[in-house]
């Protein structure tokens, strides 16, 4: 798999939820902290978005799509001076697949939904992106818009099986939305996740996820990357903001980690699996990035995973 879909798959969702809200008159609700990513769609009007922490609010139209990965708390109003009711109250969430109409709706009608993630996988996601992603080119909307009228089809007409399909498009628009992000070069960004926009990083990074376990030098990735090995050394450096093999060897300890807490595959298959040559070479690894031994890991459900780049949040 590429690096972006080898991350995601090790999210495994815990609950997913998803609906509508059509809004009418004047209104202003707030939401509180939250785990995981929330997403949603603006199909008609529009409305302004004030998230904690962030100096100005946003206005989303019709067409525009965002996402909030850090859990922050934040408002959706028609006016932001109006007082906010809590939105957990008033939409008596979850929603469960169904559409909220309140006050006789029209004035801005949206989809969306809500994925939380099990385990300790996320960050590894969430901490490499801004606090809202906004979508709202024409070229964006235009990409989004097949995914975005099927979910709406099958909130609208609730058919058998209509909940999986339902999450298969949500997740759908997840996986869009940050390949539509990744493009965005008016916020041009360091760390893995924005350097699967430039071709010859991706196809390193690539190279090192679909084959782990392989003795991977810095000519050898520089040849995948059709650069020479200095060039490719440093542009890595400055676009990934790790070096080739620390961003390879926190991957292979990423995997070392979900295979420990989820397979309890032992250490004798993991360490030539991954590429050491011993036992001992793996734990040492294991033991600088993680913090603990491979054989302690997991025991209390505690331990962080490291982020793909050093420094990370």
């Amino acid at each position: 798999m590429d690096p972006l879909s080898d991350v995601l798959s090790l999210l495994r969702p815990r609950s997913f939820m998803s609906g509508g809200v059509d809004h009418g008159g004047d209104w202003s609700i707030s939401f509180g902290k939250h785990e995981g990513i929330k997403f949603q769609a603006i199909i008609s009007g529009g409305c302004w978005l004030a998230m904690e922490g962030e100096p100005e609010p946003i206005r989303v139209s019709a067409g525009d799509c965002y996402l909030l990965p850090h859990g922050r708390p934040f408002k959706l109003a028609s006016d932001l001076s109006l007082p906010a009711v809590d939105g957990y109250e008033l939409l008596r969430l979850p929603l469960m697949g169904r559409t909220r109409v309140l006050n006789g709706g029209g004035s801005c009608s949206s989809i969306g939904g809500h994925f939380a993630f099990g385990g300790r996988h996320a960050e590894i996601l969430l901490a490499s992106l801004p606090p809202i992603v906004h979508l709202r080119s024409e070229s964006d909307k235009a990409a989004m818009r097949w995914s975005v009228e099927r979910l709406m089809l099958e909130l609208r007409e609730p058919q058998p099986g209509g909940e999986i399909i339902a999450q298969q498009l949500a997740t759908m628009l997840l996986v869009q939305a940050l390949r539509l992000h990744l493009k965005d070069e008016s916020r041009p960004g360091v760390g893995w996740l924005f350097a699967l926009a430039d071709r010859q990083m991706s196809a390193a990074m690539t190279a090192m996820h679909a084959e782990p376990g392989r003795r991977w030098t810095i000519a050898s990735l520089a040849e995948r990357a059709a650069m020479s090995r200095s060039s490719f050394a440093l542009k890595f450096k400055r676009v990934v903001g790790a070096s080739p093999m620390d961003y390879l060897t926190r991957w292979r300890m990423i995997l070392a980690a979900d295979r420990l807490a989820n397979s309890g595959e032992p250490i004798s298959r993991l360490a030539p699996a991954l590429g050491y040559e011993s036992e001992s070479a793996f734990s040492t690894a294991f033991k600088r990035v993680m913090g603990v031994a491979p054989r302690h890991y997991g025991r209390d459900g505690a331990t962080p995973l490291p982020s793909l780049v050093p420094g990370a949040a």
